[in-house]
């Protein structure tokens, strides 16, 4: 079997080359090799918007020879290849996610607008790829909120209670491994919560406060329990918080290595990739790199030797 490799998406943009210094240092931790891919953009009206035959010759693109020049002297490269790609790279970046265990790429790229937080491009892939995405927001990006303190390494995971995610744990979990991180694992709860009474009815006893956080505190200790015998060397701490979880994740990224955050499954009623209102404005305004996960990923990933 051979390891999939880490994707880096690149354009020229100094957002993707961010992007490529983290994941060069995804790869060399996972020990897999590293693809540079520079997707051209057709022409929306004139061309197909997906991966064709003929795409242009990696040795003839100047973003990519750009490229080789910044990493030629890195130390301890790992085995690294270059494709060159045509398409609305909304739609090729995504359909390479089936090729990789991780899809890395920049905020926004070239072509993005200055007021947008997150380019067109990373949302389709942390919302349509097979593997989880990982988007590198520009340095220096604010966030209210007080980040818990502790010395070293840190990655943040977000947890709902009502609908854990395996795959987005063992992926924490396995990040945190790699980095030698603790494991912060947020799980907030609704607080005030909210009372109807049509006309005429009794509105129901207030409820505890401590109760519902004793409550979540013990749903979110026996889903992390499994993955904490898995992972006797991960430090990991729930953080149980009221109020909006997306406040809390983006709080929490201030200083952090790496937040996890889920993508919804499909519902029958609801067929299409769907992100998810959390996941959508921790992307938008995380400090630090998010990483998306579809349901059911699992990583590493190998594919079977020619």
């Amino acid at each position: 079997m051979s390891t999939l490799p880490v994707i880096a998406a690149v354009d020229g943009s100094d957002d993707s080359l961010r992007a490529l210094d983290w994941a060069l240092d995804a790869a060399r931790r996972r020990e897999a090799p590293l693809r540079v891919v520079h997707v051209r953009q057709y022409a929306v009206w004139a061309q197909p918007d997906v991966l064709v035959a003929g795409a242009p010759d990696a040795d003839e693109d100047p973003v990519l020879d750009r490229v080789r020049t910044y990493l030629e002297d890195r130390p301890d490269r790992p085995r690294t290849e270059y494709l060159g790609a045509e398409g609305a790279p909304g739609a090729v970046l995504p359909e390479l996610g089936s090729t990789a265990q991780l899809l890395v790429l920049g905020s926004r790229g070239r072509g993005g607008f200055a007021r947008l937080l997150l380019g067109s491009n990373g949302m389709a892939a942390a919302r349509d790829a097979e593997c989880p995405v990982v988007v590198v927001p520009r340095p220096g990006r604010e966030v209210d909120g007080e980040a818990p303190a502790g010395p070293g390494p840190r990655v943040v995971v977000g947890l709902h209670v009502d609908s854990p995610d395996d795959a987005t744990l063992d992926f924490a979990f396995g990040e945190a491994a790699l980095r030698g991180a603790r494991l912060q694992v947020v799980a907030a709860y609704q607080w005030p919560l909210q009372s109807w009474a049509a006309p005429g009815e009794m509105i129901p006893p207030k409820i505890d406060q401590e109760a519902v956080e004793n409550e979540t505190r013990a749903l979110a200790e026996g889903f992390l329990a499994p993955h904490m015998a898995r992972h006797p060397g991960v430090l990991a701490e729930p953080y149980v918080l009221p109020g909006d979880a997306a406040g809390q994740l983006v709080a929490a990224s201030k200083g952090a290595d790496l937040v996890v955050v889920g993508r919804h499954r499909r519902r029958l009623l609801a067929p299409a990739r769907m992100m998810g209102s959390v996941t959508q404005a921790v992307l938008l305004h995380a400090a630090s790199p998010v990483a998306v996960v579809p349901p059911g990923a699992v990583e590493p990933r190998d594919l079977p030797e020619d």
